[in-house]
């Protein structure tokens, strides 16, 4: 007849260690975010061609796409996100969410809705100083745009994106670019 092993109090121990380790291993939070210092919100609004992101769900085929923000008399921002899908010539796709500043003395930490009442983290990580060139990311650092006034940026510039994201703990490998021509 086969014996039981028991468990002795020391080898249990030691079972219940290497599993708390291996539940709490993927619980480690990510390094803070540095958002942009200051955005005046004025100068941020109007088309921005996204040129390179890690994507969420509804825009991993998204070809041309162009992100739009409009100040309201409210403070919030009407966001206007419009692509072509899977071709330069495929349906043209369109969403309408709203952004609210949550941090209005920076203005770089939004909220941004597209169904009531869930409001996604949207924080601006850089502007240039002309506000030709901007990147919009998450703590999470799981979707990241990548985006310019000009859809035909320099590959030297759009490295120097990359770059930021990358120094702000983003995986190179995830930015995808996406197709622009107009």
């Amino acid at each position: 007849m086969p014996s039981t092993a028991k468990l002795t109090y020391p080898r249990c121990k030691a079972v219940s260690v290497a599993l708390l380790l291996m539940l709490t291993a993927g619980c480690e939070s990510a390094p803070p975010i540095r958002t942009a210092e200051s955005v005046e919100l004025a100068r941020f609004m109007g088309d921005w061609y996204v040129l390179g992101n890690i994507p969420t769900f509804i825009e991993r085929e998204a070809f041309n796409a162009v992100e739009s923000y409009e100040l309201n008399e409210s403070g919030n921002v009407a966001t206007r996100f419009r692509f072509r899908k899977a071709a330069f010539d495929g349906p043209e796709k369109l969403y309408k969410p709203t952004g609210f500043v949550r941090n209005t003395e920076t203005n770089s930490e939004w909220g941004m809705q597209f169904i009531w009442p869930f409001k996604a983290e949207y924080l601006v990580l850089y502007v240039n100083d002309d506000y030709t060139q901007t990147i919009i990311g998450r703590r999470k650092r799981d979707y990241l745009w990548i985006m310019a006034r000009d859809w035909n940026l320099a590959a030297d510039d759009y490295a120097a994106l990359v770059a930021i994201a990358v120094a702000e703990g983003y995986q190179e490998q995830a930015i995808r670019r996406v197709p622009q021509r107009w």
